[in-house]
């Protein structure tokens, strides 16, 4: 039996190499799936999926990874792909959901679901650094695929800029924790919130920076988020989290917000 010819990818080759070199191997979809928010101790964790059409039109000016862009680059660079992809999808993963079943099991599901969401069925998958089983077609989990693979870099830049928006939506609603500048990451400033004022319910629990400031680090990791009103929860639940949401290709953008900027994130930089 023969075996058919290696295909070789150079990094130096570009962003778009791995996938023109699997096009050129007869796999025409390729998608690309990421998360933001896993480094978060508050909000939601978001995962979104992307294929991006072949030739010249899938090439889009400026896509890089999300966190090596400014918030206005990856504004930009987030228009350009949701106008340009052939599909794409984004699921939205709660605080509460993260702490009840653990934030890899939620990372994997989240990816995982974007996938299946997309209305053109991907040939091949490209994942960012952990492999998702189930999908039905062939994958690659890729270290650092946002900066190899130019679809995983449009998922990473879908996910970033819907979770930096719905942190901004957040902040209005807790505006203690200044939401808007840190999109709920450990900075210096969210943990002098954090212990002036006690998690909100936007916090992550399970969590042992947030555990240990609402009197539950003592707990299971599972058991640490309160189960009902009372002292400890002193603001109301918002409703940008109420469930885990999933928006499909099609969906028009929002109007851009104001986003902060953001600080040692995810690896990012101000």
């Amino acid at each position: 039996m023969l075996t058919p010819p290696r295909t070789v990818v150079r990094r130096e080759a570009g962003l778009y190499a791995l996938e023109r070199a699997l096009q050129r191997r007869g796999f025409r979809h390729v998608a690309g799936a990421d998360e933001a928010g896993r480094g978060a101790c508050a909000g939601p964790l978001v995962a979104a999926a992307a294929v991006l059409p072949e030739g010249r039109r899938g090439e889009i000016e400026g896509l890089a990874d999300s966190k090596l862009l400014t918030p206005a680059s990856r504004e930009r660079v987030y228009a350009e792909v949701v106008d340009r992809a052939l599909a794409y999808a984004v699921v939205v993963i709660p605080a509460e959901e993260v702490d009840a079943r653990g934030l890899h099991v939620c990372n994997l599901a989240a990816m995982r679901r974007a996938l299946a969401s997309l209305t053109t069925r991907p040939e091949y998958v490209l994942t960012d650094g952990f492999g998702v089983d189930g999908l039905g077609v062939p994958g690659l989990a890729v270290w650092k695929g946002d900066r190899v693979a130019a679809c995983v870099a449009a998922a990473s830049v879908l996910a970033k800029v819907t979770r930096d928006r719905l942190m901004v939506e957040l902040d209005g609603v807790f505006p203690a924790y200044g939401f808007a500048e840190h999109k709920g990451y450990i900075t210096p400033e969210h943990s002098a919130a954090l212990r002036e004022h006690g998690p909100c319910r936007e916090h992550r629990f399970s969590y042992v920076n947030v555990a240990a400031v609402s009197g539950r680090d003592g707990r299971p990791p599972r058991a640490r988020r309160p189960g009902g009103q009372g002292p400890d929860e002193p603001m109301e639940r918002s409703r940008a989290s109420g469930g885990t949401v999933g928006v499909a290709l099609g969906e028009q953008p929002r109007p851009p917000a104001p986003v902060g900027e953001d600080v040692a994130m995810e690896g990012g930089v101000r």
